[in-house]
């Protein structure tokens, strides 16, 4: 199998961009890219293109990246379009590894943009369904409100009704969140340390959505969107673009610019499984796969950034990856262990929580970050001696659990 290695990222500030376009966005964001690769675009050999909204808003149902790419002069190369909900541009990094890996391309680019705000807010908020079995949505939400009844968590009435003035992801979250506390005894004072420090790290970021340092006491006293999930504990909506240029050993023996590259240990995708809250979930699983890959295990992850819609997100899946043993997410965030300067720096970007989550850019910005961190080329929330990082990408949601997950781990060369 050829090895595989990223030259060149390039992310706009995730923001509310009105006057924006996801091609205008798209375009801004492969420029970058180009540029910190220092190739022309005629170099690129094949494209994939990450977006999940464009067709529901602006109707752009169809050949989405041949749209973006024709109108940039990048013609003649073959592009594929990849819808994976939140985790569609970690798939599209995915298949471009895949690519370089067999051999048939030694420059492939792999970019995700997305707009998700709109003058109507309920629109905005009601896409996020589509990331469901729409089919079985009200089984779905029936399973929400049957599954909370049983655990021992009393819920404030003010939490309103599943997707009430919000994406309904946050119910699910929010019931991830309970049963966490139910089984484990794990706090809302636990999930506001997470928040809080993510707050603290896209402070640090200037492409981050979000960044205000709030403390937890800010974080604990914010709206309450569903409970134990405050507003400041949820990814923003925003719209925003990344990219990424990876290429074959070869290339870069030829490229010269070995100094920056990036190597890319694992590469892996799956999808969920119907299974009960108390069995292994798929980040538990699919963890496992990317750390035999890469011939690594999570003592030597420098730092991760993780899918953290809410703050649940992020303490779940610091249990998952292995970082701490499952139920003990809660204590190992207020130990400082996920913080800048702790044992494990998790999301040194703010996360999608201060980042932002325009989903379908989502998981490059995400290679971004673990870039920059690897480079050594993060000024202010760099984490020193950076040598291994992973990112772990959810996408939708079937069941209990993500309909997708993407999990790359990179290296230092």
């Amino acid at each position: 199998m050829n090895e595989a290695y990223v030259i060149g990222t390039g992310m706009i500030r995730f923001n509310k961009y009105p006057d924006k376009s996801v091609r205008i966005m798209a375009e801004e964001a492969i420029g970058l890219a180009l540029e910190d690769a220092g190739l022309e675009r005629k170099a690129v050999q094949t494209a994939f293109f990450s977006n999940t909204f464009w067709g529901m808003f602006a109707g752009q149902h169809s050949i989405r990246g041949q749209v973006v790419l024709r109108g940039m002069g990048m013609d003649r190369i073959p592009v594929t379009n990849v819808e994976n909900a939140c985790a569609g541009a970690s798939t599209a990094m995915h298949l471009a590894v895949t690519g370089i890996r067999a051999g048939m391309y030694d420059v492939a680019l792999a970019v995700g943009s997305e707009k998700i705000t709109n003058p109507n807010r309920g629109l905005s908020l009601a896409a996020y369904g589509s990331c469901m079995d729409v089919e079985n949505f009200e089984k779905h939400i029936n399973m929400i409100l049957e599954v909370g009844k049983t655990f021992k968590v009393e819920i404030p009435e003010e939490s309103g009704a599943p997707g009430e003035g919000r994406s309904i992801f946050m119910d699910a979250y929010a019931m991830g969140a309970r049963w966490h506390m139910d089984r484990f005894n794990s706090t809302q004072h636990q999930l506001a340390v997470v928040c809080s420090k993510n707050h603290f790290h896209g402070s640090l970021n200037p492409l981050a959505q979000y960044q205000n340092p709030m403390t937890v006491e800010q974080v604990l006293a914010d709206r309450l969107v569903a409970w134990p999930l405050t507003r400041a504990m949820c990814a923003p909506v925003g719209d925003g673009a990344a990219a990424a240029i990876i290429c074959s050993a070869s290339f870069l023996k030829k490229y010269g610019g070995a100094k920056r590259a990036v190597r890319i240990r694992a590469s892996v995708l799956a999808q969920g499984a119907d299974r009960g809250l108390d069995e292994p979930d798929i980040g538990e699983c699919l963890s496992k796969e990317a750390y035999a890959e890469a011939a690594a295990g999570p003592a030597d992850m420098s730092l991760a950034e993780l899918h953290d819609a809410t703050a649940w997100g992020e303490l779940h899946q610091t249990e998952s990856m292995g970082f701490c043993p499952v139920g003990e997410g809660g204590p190992f965030a207020e130990s400082g262990a996920t913080r800048l300067g702790g044992a494990k720096p998790v999301n040194t970007s703010g996360g999608l929580e201060c980042r932002g989550h325009p989903i379908g850019a989502s998981g490059l910005a995400q290679i971004h970050e673990l870039v920059l961190q690897l480079r050594g080329e993060a000024k202010g929330r760099q984490v020193e001696g950076a040598r291994m990082g992973l990112a772990e990408n959810g996408g939708g949601n079937i069941g209990v659990e993500e309909a997708a997950m993407c999990i790359h781990i990179l290296e230092r060369v």
